[in-house]
Formats: C-alpha cells, sequence, structure tokens
C-alpha cells in the first residue's frame, strides 16, 4: 500500500450572507467573519460567546441528566464520612480527572482515595476486580471518571456489593446505559445539557461547579475557606487538549482559561512537569499536546498512570522533581518502543497488501508493546489516511487500539464488526477493542467490507482546508495578532490556514534534517517562513504557491511575522520582484 498522495488543496466556501451579517452586526472585518463562519459560527449571540469565552457562559451543571442524583449521593457521603472512591482511566483525560476530584475532595474534607487500573494486567475502565478492591478499601461510593458508561455488569455487581456507583463519562454509550445511582454523560439519551462533546475531565468538573453549590447551599463552608474552582483549570485544560475534543463552547473555555493557569505554573507538579519538557513561558495547545500530555501518558502506557496522579497532587518541590524526572524517563522509553513497531508495522503494511488496494489498515503482531500501539496507529493514519487499526497478541487474546480519518466514524464501524469482538469503546476518530485471536482473520475481512462501502476514493485522499487566498499585501503583524484572538486551536477550531499565490523563493535550506526554512518574496515585501517536518518538500521551482499559518517570531527584541508553511506546490505564475 502507498503512502498517501499529494494533499488535496480546498478552499472553504464562506456563507457570504453570514459573513455580511456578522460584518453588520459586530462590525467584524470580513476576514474575521468568513473565519468564524468557517468553523460552524454564524450567529451573532453564538459569536460574541466564542470570542469572550467566559467562565460566566458555562453552563447549569444540572442540564446533565444524572447531575442531581449524583450530588446528593456525594453529599450525603461527605456529611457522613462515607469513603468515597474514585476510579479512573490511565489516559491523561483520565489522570487529571482523577486529580481534579481527589485534590478537591481532600480540600473539603471527603474521606476519598483512587483506583486507576493497570493498561496491561487490568485492561480499560471498571473491572470487578477493581471494584472488589475498592470495596475491601472500605468504599461506599465509587465515582468513575472517563469512564463506565459500557459497564452494565460491573453496574450490577456493585449493587450486589451494596455500594453506590456514580459514573461520570464522555465516551459512546451502548445500547444499554449501566444500572447506577448515577450516569452523568452528555451523550446519554435525554441529557439536555447544551455542549455533548466534553472531555472526561470536563464532566468531572460540572460535578465539581454542582457539588461545590451544593456544599455551599448546606452551610458546609461556614467558618471555612471554600476553594475556588479556577485553581483547578490547569487540571482541565490539560485533559481537554490532550483528549482532542472540539476546543468549541465549554471546552474553549476550559483551554483559554487552563493555559493561563498552566503558564502560571503554582502546582509543583507542573512546575516540575514544564521542566523537564522544555516548556517555559506562555503554554499553548502545541505544548500540552506534544510535551506536556505525551509525558503524563506514557507513564501510563507502560506501567502504573497513578504516579501520573501523584505528581499532579504534589505539593513538594523535591518529589515533584524526581517523579517529572521518572515521568520524561518513561517517555523516553515509550518514544524507542514506538519508532519499532512502527518500523514492524509499516514492513507489514508494505508486503500485505498491493498498492492502494485496500481502504482499511488491521495489523497484529506478538511483538507489539499494548500500551504503544494507538500512538504508532495514529502514526500510520497520518502516512497513508486510512484507518487503521494496531493489535498486541498475547495467549490466543488480542488488545487493538484504533484511529480514522474524517468521514469514518470509527466507533460506528466496530459497531457493525461487533460479533467478532469481546469489547470495544470509543469514539469517532479513536477506539479500544478486546479480540479473540482466533476471530481475527473474520474482523479484518468484516472491517475492511465496511470501510470499502463508506469510503470514497476521495476519502483516501488528504485534504488541506484553506480558509482564504490572501494578497501579499494583506500579511501583516496586525493581521497575525487578530487572528490569534481566536485562539487556542484545536479540533473544531482548527487554526486558519491561508493561501498565497506565486510567491518567489529567495533562499532555502533544511534544517536538522527535517525543517524547511524558506526566505519568500512577493510584491516587493519579504517574508520569513518555516516549514516542520517539510524538508521532503524542498522546492525546485523558483515560485511557489504556499499553504500556511500565521506566527509570530520574537527577532532581536521586536515581533515580525513569519509564515508556518502547511505545504507547498509549483506556482503557474509568479509576482514580479
Amino acid at each position: 500500500m502507498e503512502q498517501a498522495r499529494q494533499k488535496r488543496w480546498r478552499i472553504r466556501e464562506t456563507d457570504p450572507a453570514l459573513v455580511e451579517l456578522l460584518n453588520r452586526e459586530l462590525d467584524l472585518s470580513s476576514l474575521v467573519a468568513g473565519l468564524l463562519v468557517n468553523r460552524g459560527i454564524g450567529d451573532p449571540a453564538e459569536t460574541l460567546r466564542f470570542l469572550s469565552a467566559s467562565l460566566a457562559d458555562l453552563h447549569d451543571p444540572f442540564l446533565l441528566r444524572g447531575m442531581e442524583q449524583g450530588v446528593e449521593r456525594l453529599l450525603l457521603a461527605a456529611q457522613s464520612g462515607e469513603r468515597v472512591c474514585i476510579y479512573g482511566d490511565y489516559d491523561v483525560d483520565g489522570v487529571t480527572a482523577v486529580a481534579l476530584l481527589i485534590g478537591f475532595f481532600r480540600s473539603v474534607g471527603v474521606d476519598c482515595f483512587y483506583h486507576i487500573p493497570n493498561r496491561l494486567e487490568d485492561g480499560y475502565g471498571l473491572s470487578a476486580e477493581g471494584i472488589a478492591s475498592s470495596v475491601g478499601r472500605g468504599a461506599k461510593v465509587i465515582v468513575t471518571v472517563d469512564c463506565g458508561v459500557t459497564a452494565v455488569d460491573e453496574a450490577r455487581l456493585c449493587k450486589e456489593l451494596g455500594v453506590d456507583l456514580i459514573i461520570t463519562d464522555h465516551h459512546t454509550p451502548g445500547d444499554r446505559i449501566p444500572d447506577a445511582l448515577a450516569v452523568i454523560n452528555p451523550h446519554q439519551p435525554g441529557c439536555l445539557f447544551p455542549f455533548r462533546y466534553l472531555a472526561g475531565v470536563g464532566v468531572a468538573f460540572n460535578l465539581l461547579i454542582a457539588l461545590r453549590g451544593r456544599l455551599r447551599a448546606a452551610g458546609w463552608f461556614a467558618g471555612k475557606e471554600e476553594p475556588d474552582l479556577r485553581d483547578y483549570l490547569d487540571l482541565v485544560a490539560l485533559g481537554t487538549i490532550a483528549d482532542l475534543v472540539p476546543l468549541l463552547d465549554e471546552n474553549r473555555i476550559f483551554a483559554k482559561y487552563g493555559l493561563k493557569i498552566l503558564s502560571a505554573s503554582t502546582r509543583q507538579g507542573v512546575q516540575s512537569l514544564k521542566r523537564v519538557a522544555g516548556v517555559s513561558g506562555p503554554v499553548g495547545c502545541g505544548a500540552v499536546g506534544f510535551r506536556l500530555a505525551p509525558r503524563l501518558n506514557a507513564v501510563g502506557r507502560l506501567e502504573n498512570a497513578a504516579l501520573g496522579v501523584e505528581l499532579l497532587l504534589c505539593d513538594d518541590p523535591q518529589q515533584a522533581a524526581a517523579m517529572a524526572a521518572e515521568l520524561d524517563a518513561n517517555n523516553t522509553e515509550r518514544q524507542a518502543l514506538e519508532q519499532e513497531i512502527l518500523r514492524d508495522a509499516l514492513a507489514m503494511v508494505g508486503s500485505a497488501t498491493k498498492a492502494g488496494e485496500k481502504k482499511s489498515i488491521v495489523l497484529a503482531s506478538e511483538a507489539w508493546h499494548p500500551g504503544v500501539i494507538g500512538i504508532v496507529a495514529s502514526r500510520i493514519v497520518d502516512m497513508y489516511n486510512r484507518p487503521t487499526i494496531l493489535i498486541a497478541l498475547r495467549d490466543g487474546n488480542g488488545r487493538g487500539s484504533g484511529r480514522s480519518i474524517p468521514g469514518f466514524h470509527l466507533h460506528e464501524a466496530l459497531c457493525a464488526c461487533s460479533e467478532h469482538l469481546v469489547k470495544f469503546g470509543g469514539h469517532k476518530y479513536a477506539a479500544g477493542l478486546s479480540i479473540d485471536e482466533a476471530t481475527l482473520e473474520a474482523f479484518m475481512a468484516r472491517f475492511e467490507e465496511v470501510a470499502e462501502g463508506r469510503l470514497t476514493p476521495e476519502d483516501l485522499t488528504p485534504e488541506l482546508a484553506i480558509d482564504a487566498e490572501l494578497s501579499a499585501g494583506q500579511l501583516t503583524v496586525s493581521l497575525a495578532e487578530t487572528v490569534q484572538g481566536l485562539a487556542p486551536f484545536g479540533i473544531g477550531n482548527p487554526e486558519p490556514v491561508f493561501l498565497l499565490r506565486g510567491v518567489k523563493v529567495l533562499e532555502g535550506r533544511v534544517i536538522k534534517e527535517q525543517h524547511l526554512k524558506l526566505q519568500l518574496g512577493a510584491d516587493g515585501t519579504r517574508f520569513e517562513s518555516i516549514g516542520f517536518n517539510l524538508a521532503a518538500k524542498r522546492p525546485a521551482e523558483h515560485y511557489v504557491d504556499v499553504a500556511f499559518s500565521l506566527d509570530m517570531d520574537d527577532w532581536r527584541g521586536r515581533n515580525r511575522l513569519q509564515l508556518k508553511l502547511k505545504d507547498i506546490k509549483a506556482a503557474e505564475i509568479g509576482f514580479e520582484e
């Protein structure tokens, strides 16, 4: 199977009526109004909410179905001194949600502890063993975070053992909702919450908003200091950004304010994590996604995610430094394993099928570490632009991790293959599964059949969406600052991409064998540009079309415009210099 072809560039079609409406009602420039419309924001009231992104705009948490029952039970647990177990997941979303609830519960005097399953030994989510362990430690209430919405059998076990189960989750529910004391998930039927796409830590934060209000009404804080929930937004931002949920609505608010707190670094654990990750100054989504989150993720992939929770809760500088160093070492080990598995998987892709013959990639091996295959699946999707599932086999059983592409809902596809799976769950773009090795070939065939029926050749060609074509004269520091006002950027609110045609390549060089640095000229103006991982696209032509986002480069103490290249093509017509 050959790697993905040249990206096809598509200039977004912007509704001129909506652009004119925002221009007239809010006095926005046509360019900025177009960027907002391209992101599905065309109503003036919605636009104001997007641009202000105020904490006051957070929705009423009691609109989440199950919130009332969950909060009342936790209030009773607090008042009667019952033990509460926070039962989490081992990724960044789960780890930050556990740290969030444990930190808050401890601050208000709730007797609590946490349990995170070991990825290699226990697998994902609620288990009979984990529940029994929690009950054995005295838990009267179990609160799940980032898991539980498909745990029908486990919810029944909780009832049999006399422990109340409160599920907080954001994954897609199955056909049956667990019979728990409360299920809090914006995706469940009958939920009135206006925004569905919270991360697990976002659902947990809404639980805290509701619980703090109920504790206040009960007089819990009389004569005591009431926790400021803004202090917890750094954890919410970490988990939200790392989980790749749309940075719109509440998620945008969490990211915007949480990044400010991450930048200030009041937590010893966060300070230590930033140091080992080489993060300083203002923290953006890129620093979270590529530096901080991978280190928190690595320990859960290879060993026990509890180390990540302890780091985030730690207030001792020396202990925090030691734990951060261990996380960093785990991340280095994870990177080495990832490269090994990637080389192995690419060899299997090349030998398994003729070029372009299949619309999906499903690979399995007994040599693979199950904690790393999800990352490698993402790499393969980037290279081949096909839904990809990698499966780590052991003793006749397989544990798989999948990633997908636009136009292919991975969880729905797995539903169509469910007869060949032991267990599965996930989202549109990411999912996990368990499978018997005996049914592996049948699953591969069925998954390819589903992909064949749902994907077109256009779906398999990666697309670069461009917001607008600009002239050289429009590229100014002022425009870059205006665009930056739409941040934080991420899923659902992608960083704007622009097109400039016919620019002259004045200078070009490759940096660190991977990156491309070009000096471009157009209409008498010179532009510095950088293309990360674009060394292979160093242009041989004198004139090129460039797709790019706008960045500011601090050069000799002053800001100057820099183009962050996304793609390059040969130009048919060039500017005259």
